[in-house]
């Protein structure tokens, strides 16, 4: 399975999760064309829009160039607008991409992440969510910014998304509704339940959208097991004591299989019909075994007998020794806590597909 792990030291805003992609591989000429089925109708700072083709508009609003952020090199991202009309709706960003010819899975990711950043605008304006019209965060840069990583994601072929905890930084921070504070509102309600610390550094270190983007994606904690494969670097805005980079680990999980702990009964038995054994097989999967089966032994004093070996869920112990007093003849039971591996199992249209990481392992009817 393809995983990505963002290590944040100093923070994360949407374009500096975009920087990071695109120095770990993401091709400046895709992301323009995808971002080219928004049909954003907007003029870019340097220039008015002309008669040009839609994904050289967009190419001419992107501003990606490699550069150093206290010696170490990343990428940067930025993007070159100014609109007519700066403040817009839930509904009206929904609409754009709904409306887009983006990939469903690009689609509802974005459509995930503005929600859920307009609830947080919601509850710290006291407001009800279709009432929000978002300020800097609902303008082009921002859209770009969600919509940009979500395509991004996909393209990479991200299966599953980590985090390291995030920063805060200290001072005020300058808002078109004045002087905030630290982190913005929006992006401290964005930020509860998810491990951050403080710092002595001043500045905003997650910006709204960055949180969106990132508390929607991703799983908080240390670095997971994987092989890495490829390292991009974001540069962040903001020139900061240490070098202002978000660090993007993008590889293999280490072990792609899924892993639990079962339950293993055994008895051995010496003095049950043998034609006894497919009946006490049968009710013990109905019991709710996860398998059942017997094998030939030979026991003291050479008497040949069998033993019976049954795999359960922890939970299902008392209903699976239930039945192997009452099906077989046993007075005894010896049961073991065992770790398993195992596939991850999809049924699709009565096919049982079995996956190693994102490979098909196995196909077999239901």
């Amino acid at each position: 399975m393809k995983i990505a792990y963002f290590d944040a030291p100093t923070g994360l805003s949407g374009n500096m999760i975009i920087g990071a992609m695109l120095d770990a591989g993401l091709e400046k000429h895709y992301l323009a064309s995808q971002l080219g089925n928004l049909r954003l109708n907007v003029a870019v700072t340097r220039h008015q829009r002309g008669n040009r083709d839609i994904q050289s508009q967009v190419s001419e609003l992107l501003e990606i160039r490699k550069t150093k952020r206290r010696g170490l090199a990343g990428t940067y991202f930025y993007v070159n607008v100014k609109e007519s009309k700066a403040h817009r709706s839930l509904s009206d960003i929904l609409k754009i991409i709904k409306q887009s010819k983006l990939s469903a899975t690009v689609k509802q990711r974005s459509v995930l992440i503005f929600r859920r950043l307009a609830a947080a605008e919601a509850k710290v304006h006291g407001v009800a969510i279709n009432k929000i019209h978002f300020h800097e965060v609902g303008a082009v840069d921002a859209i770009i910014d969600i919509v940009g990583a979500c395509i991004g994601l996909e393209k990479l072929g991200i299966e599953k998304i980590y985090c390291s905890p995030l920063p805060n930084g200290k001072g005020k921070i300058v808002h078109a509704h004045g002087l905030l504070p630290n982190p913005a509102p929006a992006a401290a309600e964005l930020l509860k339940g998810v491990p951050t610390y403080s710092t002595g550094i001043r500045g905003e270190l997650v910006t709204p959208t960055g949180a969106a983007v990132i508390t929607t994606v991703a799983e908080f904690g240390e670095m997971p097991k994987m092989i890495v494969e490829g390292i991009g670097y974001g540069a962040g805005s903001i020139d900061l004591p240490q070098p202002n980079l978000l660090r993007l680990f993008i590889g293999e999980a280490e072990l792609p299989a899924e892993h639990d702990a079962i339950l293993q009964i055994e008895a051995n038995i010496d003095d049950l019909d043998p034609g006894l054994y497919d009946r006490a097989i049968a009710k013990l999967m109905k019991a709710g075994a996860l398998d059942a089966s017997v094998q030939p032994i030979r026991m003291k004093k050479g008497r040949d007998a069998v033993k019976l070996e049954v795999l359960c869920r922890p939970e299902d112990k008392k209903k699976i020794l239930d039945a192997v007093f009452t099906e077989t003849t046993t007075i005894g039971a010896r049961l073991f806590l065992v770790a398993r591996a195992k596939l991850k199992r999809v049924v699709r249209a009565g096919q049982k597909i079995s996956y190693l990481g994102g490979a098909i392992k196995q196909i077999k009817p239901e």
